[in-house]
């Protein structure tokens, strides 16, 4: 939970880097509090057939999509590629497979053009 509540204090940061751990326990965190409330919008009825989303989960993925965006581009970083990398997901299949593939790979050694190695400095879990 750490994780997942330093993105979204670091919502508007999109300079440095965000070590592995970070990015993937936020999409776990994520996508747990989505799927709780996608159930809390079936059983209470707000889930809406024409729109195809509920109002809290709808409300949610509004409430992260910049952090979500901040903590991408920052993991982006640590991997040594520039933010702009996050567009290939734009192509279908493939560019998600892309952006999962660059969120997998290890963080650059020591200091890249993004700022210092995360992993140096000490974070508590």
């Amino acid at each position: 939970m750490h994780w997942y509540l330093k993105v979204l204090k670091n919502y508007i940061n999109f300079h440095g880097r965000a070590q592995r751990r970070e990015y993937w326990f936020f999409v776990l965190f994520n996508l747990l509090i989505a799927l709780v409330l996608s159930t809390i919008d079936s059983v209470t009825g707000l889930y809406s057939e024409e729109y195809g989303i509920g109002f809290l989960s709808g409300a949610y993925a509004l409430f992260v999509l910049l952090p979500s965006l901040a903590v991408t581009i920052r993991r982006l970083h640590d991997t040594g590629r520039t933010g702009w990398w996050v567009l290939v997901s734009l192509i279908p299949v493939i560019g998600y497979l892309v952006l999962i593939a660059f969120m997998v790979f290890d963080s650059e050694p020591g200091t890249n053009r993004f700022g210092p190695n995360p992993k140096g400095i000490s974070a508590s879990p």
